[in-house]
């Protein structure tokens, strides 16, 4: 299993390891990993496997602990002792059962939009937008109208070269996602139900700093998921970015990574 990845800043600073959401690459870390390097600390972002640039898995083989297993072999090869774990919603599950169920020890947690409780409907539609056109799309017209009518607080982009990071162009002509299809039947033989006792389990034994970031704006987590983990894990903090949906690094980096690196700054300083 190949695992592509970006990295920036000072090899010898603190880690933070990057984990993007479902149907996302490492490219959403772009501008975060940016500040972060800028900051002195050692930024990595990595495709999860069947997305990106990263291999393709069996089918049977994207469940939650293969992701676990992932994580820990790119902490070990870039030889990190308690790494900094930032996760956007499935990144984030992956990283709250890493630490939870203590297959890994970390420095400090920042979860993105992601918590035990989230909405159903959200949830749908993110499952809805990463389901359609299976067939591919003829065009990156065709795929920005996709992504605005998701994302419909953005602004669309003037050029569509930067839209070939979200797609692939496949031997029929056709632009398709950069995920693999099987990914999301193959998943795992744990149900949604059960993945959030898990989540729930897990943050039950958080006693690391931690930081909950929430898109003012997300359909996926709502303030009262918010705040029923903020009950859970009283220690943890929490910010609010207004103006930014699920995709928070994404909608309003410049508060998003000032929150991070501010959380950071007094919990696991530069040298």
């Amino acid at each position: 299993m190949t695992i592509a990845g970006d990295t920036w800043g000072d090899p010898n600073g603190p880690l933070v390891v990057l984990q993007h959401g479902g149907g996302q690459t490492r490219h959403a870390w772009k501008g975060a990993g940016e500040t972060l390097g800028n900051a002195g600390y050692h930024a990595v972002a990595f495709d999860a496997r069947g997305h990106g640039d990263s291999d393709w898995a069996p089918p049977d083989e994207y469940g939650h602990d293969y992701m676990v297993g992932d994580l820990i072999a790119v902490v070990e090869a870039l030889g990190g002792q308690q790494p900094i774990l930032v996760g956007a919603s499935m990144g984030g599950g992956v990283s709250l059962v890493a630490i939870g169920e203590k297959h890994l020890e970390a420095a400090a947690l920042v979860l993105v939009d992601m918590a035990p409780r989230i909405e159903p409907e959200g949830s749908r539609r993110i499952r809805e937008f990463m389901s359609q056109k299976p067939e591919g799309f003829d065009t990156l017209e065709e795929v920005a109208e996709a992504i605005a009518n998701y994302l419909p607080h953005r602004p669309r982009p003037r050029k569509l070269d930067g839209l070939a990071k979200n797609v692939r162009l496949g031997a029929d002509g056709k632009y398709h996602w950069h995920w693999d299809p099987a990914r999301r039947f193959g998943r795992s033989n744990e149900n949604e139900a059960e993945y959030r006792a898990r989540l729930h389990e897990s943050a039950n034994h958080l006693d690391l700093p931690t930081l909950l970031v929430r898109g003012g704006l997300s359909d996926v987590l709502s303030e009262e998921g918010a705040q029923s983990f903020l009950e859970q894990c009283p220690h943890a903090e929490y910010v609010n970015v207004g103006n930014a949906a699920h995709m928070v690094a994404g909608d309003r980096n410049d508060i998003f990574a000032t929150s991070v690196i501010e959380f950071l700054h007094r919990i696991v300083p530069v040298r």
